[in-house]
């Protein structure tokens, strides 16, 4: 029994066993995703424009992202803590209005030192919204459909890598950057309206039921569930952020975006498929997504000179992951029940820490060993990965029963 219905029996009947998805509920929680995602990844797709606007050069606008990442970092786990007896709706209100608040500096800002401060506070309230999703819808459905519910909260993340980033690169061109952020502001004060007319309340942990931090990392399965986001998301971003150099044998360097259109696409796919299985073979699903992406590592290395194994490992690719942040929230949250904001604050950390890591394993094997190598140390990765999810068939990654 999760807090929510201590504090609210009406809740109870209405909201926490509902036999339905409440869609419009779900759907206010993938948009605040969609507009964390674009906020997170816009200035990469407008390097040029705002090295312009800001007047400084490429790599410093490229420095916005990573302080984005920082800011989500070091600010998701004790956030978390901090706010764990407040009102959910409210809480989930201040990180939306977090972003309508830096993206608006975003547009204004004549100063790059401005604009680097705005994009840490995004940061900040990205890593709280992200470790606010799951948990909050999995709050709004009965158990069995809590997997689902998580997987429509999740859509706003793939559909923004695949269209909206596209869009916004596109849009930049058109309007210019600063009207970009701008418009993103005025979607977030149209999801903050949605957020207070669709999203229902629930209650924070009460005093008595908070657990420490340490005692959530130690319960059983969580560790599981976190060495796994770990490994696979260094894997994924040690091949997804060095994509250009490694198409290069293909010939296919100069069509990226069509490969990664692919990837994006495919993911999509991914979430509509895993969507209606997700509560039932979780455990089946995330050994099927990393036992995908481990096929579609071993292809890349042996036939990367090959442009249709590459577009057709990069769709199988992309097929693993589109669900597989979906498939690690909902183990994440039915692993750690009542404390299931806390374990995902530390599922959100690793996360961006796996980016950060894959980033950077990445640039030092460029320079050393070149790109060719990605594809086994991916896998090697992969193969660590699908070693823990088996084991972990007790707890983090159980049987269906």
């Amino acid at each position: 029994m999760n807090d929510a219905q201590l504090g609210c029996p009406a809740l109870e009947h209405t909201v926490d066993r509902h036999e339905r998805l409440p869609l419009g509920a779900l759907l206010a929680l993938a948009t605040a995703g969609f507009i964390t995602v674009m906020t997170e990844a816009m200035p990469a797709g407008l390097l040029p424009q705002m090295s312009s606007g800001l007047n400084v050069s490429q790599a410093l606008i490229g420095q916005l992202v990573t302080l984005y990442a920082i800011g989500s970092i070091l600010a998701a786990i004790p956030l978390t803590i901090a706010t764990r007896g407040w009102r959910r709706r409210p809480l989930l209100l201040s990180a939306i209005g977090g972003f309508a608040i830096a993206n608006s500096i975003t547009a204004l800002s004549e100063w790059y030192w401005l604009t680097l401060i705005a994009r840490f506070i995004a940061g900040v309230f990205a890593g709280l919204l992200w470790a606010l999703l799951a948990g909050y819808a999995s709050r709004m459905v009965a158990p069995h459909l809590q997997g689902r519910a998580i997987t429509v909260a999740m859509l706003g993340a793939p559909l923004a890598l695949s269209l909206g980033i596209p869009a916004g690169t596109l849009l930049g061109t058109l309007v210019g950057w600063r009207l970009s952020f701008a418009i993103m502001t005025a979607l977030t004060v149209v999801l903050v309206i949605w957020v207070r007319w669709q999203v229902p309340d629930f209650a924070g942990e009460r005093v008595g039921k908070r657990m420490p931090l340490r005692q959530v990392f130690t319960l059983p399965g969580v560790r599981s569930v976190l060495l796994v986001t770990l490994t696979y998301v260094v894997a994924h971003n040690l091949l997804y952020t060095y994509i250009a150099p490694f198409l290069q044998p293909s010939g296919l360097d100069a069509s990226v975006d069509r490969v990664l259109l692919v990837f994006g696409l495919a993911s999509v796919l991914s979430l509509w498929i895993v969507g209606s299985l997700i509560d039932r073979w979780l455990r089946e699903l995330v050994l099927i997504s990393a036992g995908l992406f481990l096929l579609s590592a071993i292809a890349l290395g042996l036939w990367r000179e090959s442009p249709s194994v590459v577009y057709i490992a990069t769709a199988v690719w992309g097929l693993a992951f589109g669900a597989m942040p979906s498939l690690l929230q909902t183990a994440s949250a039915k692993t750690a029940k009542e404390a299931a904001d806390t374990a995902q604050s530390m599922l959100v950390t690793l996360w961006n820490v796996g980016i950060a890591g894959g980033g950077l394993m990445g640039g030092l094997l460029l320079g050393n060993l070149g790109v060719g190598v990605f594809p086994w140390i991916v896998a090697g990765l992969l193969v660590l990965t699908l070693s823990v999810a088996i084991k972990a068939r007790g707890h983090g990654f159980p049987r269906a029963e």
